[in-house]
């Protein structure tokens, strides 16, 4: 007895791939991603990056419009705890904090009774550098101790970001120092 088939149909033809046939489409596969995995990496080491920076600026908004909504000096600091303002120049990327410094210390030094308005975490795969111990925001004056912040990752100079913080306060993402220098990280 015969079946009715389809038009087109086969019978007893195997659908699917042959061992040889796997084995290229495998290599293949391979062979680009291979070929992508340095794009990629890339992309992440930049992503990472533009994190940080932008982690910074929002730092610097909110301490300049609190300066002005809590009617007090508004201060930025290295703080590898959370709680207090580290004393060295380097290691920012151990993290910062936004506070709210009433009694006015310059350089920024966060008291017991400071409010606190951010915490930034450690940001590990980074080297974030700043030639100044902490940024200061003003209500009655806007002026600020200007300054650069240098983000690196492991690629080097070539591939660092700097914010560069106005005697306004104003920040703005750079490829170059404020003298048009090029950028200089710590790893070369």
């Amino acid at each position: 007895m015969q079946r009715n088939r389809p038009p087109g149909s086969r019978a007893g033809v195997a659908r699917g791939f042959t061992l040889l046939e796997l084995m290229i489409a495998l290599s293949i596969g391979a062979i680009l991603l291979g070929l992508a995995a340095p794009a990629f990496r890339g992309m992440w080491l930049d992503s990472r990056r533009t994190v940080a920076v932008n982690a910074f600026i929002h730092s610097i908004f909110l301490a300049r419009t609190s300066a002005f909504t809590y009617h007090h000096t508004v201060s930025i600091c290295r703080s590898a705890d959370g709680q207090t303002c580290s004393a060295d120049l380097a290691n920012w990327q151990l993290g910062w904090i936004v506070f709210v410094n009433e009694d006015r210390d310059e350089p920024p030094v966060r008291d017991r009774n400071e409010r606190i308005l951010i915490v930034q975490q450690a940001l590990p795969g980074l080297s974030i550098t700043s030639n100044r111990r902490g940024y200061s925001f003003k209500t009655y004056n806007r002026s600020v101790i200007n300054g650069t912040l240098v983000f690196c990752d492991l690629r080097g100079s070539a591939h660092a970001r700097a914010i560069i913080i106005n005697i306004a306060g104003r920040p703005r993402v750079a490829r170059r120092d404020a003298d048009n220098r090029p950028l200089r990280c710590p790893n070369g």
